[in-house]
């Protein structure tokens, strides 16, 4: 996008009425599985029902990146954990996503600047995040522009836990 025609943003926390423009966002990128394989509707459940427990307590924060007419452009999900060895808590960012339509825009830096000034009023001793490196965010260096270290001295690991059938 051409930095002169940036759409204005406004940073606010989520709200349950936010759901369907997450999820379309989500849907929109084309880029988890099972999103993509699950209906829109249930696109919508599951985000509300996660929504609804990252904004039970304090533990969690959803900022969205919202346009001049009110329409949801991005959003991004911290986790603040408590860590035992630091000094102060980490600031865990899970999910940072802007819509197909505004990239390019700077939604993405103003959404990290809203975590960073969260983080130092929080005490926070970091900010973490995990950044493919098949991502364009990662090829073009977006992180590292933010000011991001890329630690290559840690190894990422996930497992899958078998899953619960309700």
């Amino acid at each position: 996008m051409d930095p002169g025609n940036r759409p204005s943003c406004n940073i606010r926390p989520a709200t349950s009425a936010d759901v369907p423009a997450i999820a379309a966002i989500l849907r929109g990128l084309g880029w988890f599985a099972h999103v993509n394989d699950e209906p829109p509707a249930g696109t919508e459940t599951r985000i509300a029902e996660h929504l609804r427990m990252c904004l039970a307590d304090d533990s969690h924060s959803v900022l969205i990146a919202e346009g001049a007419k009110g329409a949801v452009l991005g959003y991004v999900a911290v986790h603040w954990l408590p860590y035992l060895m630091l000094p102060g808590p980490e600031g865990y960012i899970s999910e940072l996503f802007v819509a197909e339509s505004a990239g390019g825009a700077g939604l993405g830096t103003k959404l990290l600047e809203a975590v960073k000034d969260m983080a130092v009023g929080r005490g926070c001793s970091r900010l973490m995040l995990v950044n493919r490196k098949t991502r364009e965010s990662y090829a073009r260096g977006f992180y590292r522009k933010q000011g991001w270290e890329e630690r290559e001295e840690f190894a990422n690991f996930v497992l899958h836990p078998p899953r619960n059938s309700r």
